[in-house]
């Protein structure tokens, strides 16, 4: 076999790599490996790199890691620029680079403008759900109705029989919009609320997907039994949780804890209280076989919540399963 050279670095479309990589039960389980491989301790993974372009509304997030056994790694340059879609330009963008690990050589450029980065923060919260939320979960709550949500109600049915879907979003045409698109394309109940409080009250998983800035749920608003995904805070401006949600659920849990306190949600609470909070790394408890709600007293109504705010080795565990699949076409 001939080894690859300086000059061989193969280039991909966002086309090509959606022909390839998609929201299946093999890419939920490279995603899931990659955290078990984070919360065994087998994984370099440094912090994240960000820069803000506040003039632009923009951000920049550039993330890596390396699973000890894995053939390559990625480097992602991830840009999100929240003023786009006014000029019909998509808010988050994109490429990864794709190196050996054994010779650090580049092999494979994929430009997929972003793609990846959707598909594996989806396949991310239904990781969690599976983990967290109760086996039997049928009711969806998306708050937020962009492409994101879409993607982890589609990902959510990988591991739960789900029958229903609520949807609320700041804009309320654009979630009537999203809510007739899922109902056609999903063939689910899809209905949209003017309120947070009833989109939420029915539902047995929560997914927030936005790019808030301000808190947007609150204790009172959660029933019981529910598991909360928050999705959208992954940079130290943004925040989807009010504070007594993270200090009244039964069970907290983060991709990385150290993210969480910089980028998501734990920022938001008090230095004493964030130290005083247990919090789980869903690695961690994954690598252990550990089931949160079968260790309490009351597993049908306790309150569990999944802060993700995207790592590293999702992006190497996606990447390096685009390449596989692209080399062997």
């Amino acid at each position: 076999m001939t080894e690859p050279t300086q000059d061989s670095m193969q280039s991909y479309s966002r086309e090509q790599i959606a022909e390839v990589v998609g929201l299946d039960t093999t890419a939920l389980k490279a995603i899931r490996d990659a955290f078990i491989a984070l919360g065994q301790g087998k994984v370099v993974q440094p912090p994240i790199l960000s820069m803000a372009i506040e003039e632009a509304n923009g951000e920049v997030d550039v993330k890596t890691a390396h699973i000890q056994g894995l053939k390559h790694f990625a480097i992602k340059i991830s840009p999100g620029f929240f003023n786009n879609p006014a000029r019909g330009l998509p808010s988050l963008n994109g490429l990864m680079v794709v190196f050996s690990a054994e010779t650090g050589l580049a092999e494979a450029l994929l430009n997929d403008g972003g793609y990846l980065t959707a598909v594996r923060t989806a396949l991310a919260g239904a990781v969690a759900a599976d983990a967290l939320s109760r086996p039997d979960s049928k009711r969806v709550a998306l708050v937020g109705a962009g492409e994101q949500a879409g993607l982890q109600l589609e990902a959510l049915r990988l591991v739960r029989d789900i029958e229903s879907v609520d949807v609320w979003a700041r804009d309320k045409q654009r979630a009537e919009t999203f809510a007739r698109e899922m109902e056609e394309r999903l063939g689910l109940t899809v209905r949209s609320h003017d309120s947070l409080h009833a989109v939420c009250q029915n539902a047995d998983i929560i997914v927030t997907a936005t790019p808030s800035r301000t808190p947007l749920l609150d204790y009172s608003m959660l029933p019981e039994g529910v598991h909360v995904t928050a999705m959208g805070s992954d940079s130290p401006e943004k925040r989807e949780l009010e504070a007594d949600v993270l200090l009244e659920c039964d069970h907290f849990v983060c991709d990385t804890r150290a993210q969480s306190e910089t980028n998501g949600e734990l920022k938001g609470l008090e230095a004493e209280q964030a130290r005083s909070r247990d919090v789980h790394e869903l690695g961690r408890l994954l690598a252990e076989g550990r089931d949160l709600r079968s260790g309490g007293s009351a597993p049908d109504t306790c309150i569990t919540v999944a802060d993700l705010t995207g790592t590293g080795v999702q992006d190497t565990a996606i990447a390096s399963l685009a390449l596989s699949r692209l080399v062997r076409r």
